[in-house]
């Protein structure tokens, strides 16, 4: 019907839904979106921004785990 219509507007949003249906049908099934892949990413990226830069990939990597990760160190209250 849309594309009957010849209303340049409704066919692309009926075109861009198209391209996007199966993301649509799966967000609508599983209610996950990538919230939480967007903000690893600006972890990741802002450990870049501070260090400007590593010696190697590993040191890069382990820096992402260190930041991402969610370690909890209990460090001593005092030293003996």
């Amino acid at each position: 019907m849309v594309e009957e219509s010849k209303i340049q507007s409704f066919i692309k949003a009926a075109n861009t839904i198209k391209a996007h249906w199966s993301g649509i049908i799966n967000y609508i099934e599983s209610r996950i979106n990538n919230g939480i892949l967007e903000g690893l990413n600006s972890k990741i990226q802002l450990a870049k921004k501070r260090v400007k830069g590593y010696r190697n990939v590993k040191n890069f990597i382990n820096m992402i785990y260190f930041n991402c990760g969610k370690l909890k160190f209990d460090y001593p209250l005092y030293l003996i």
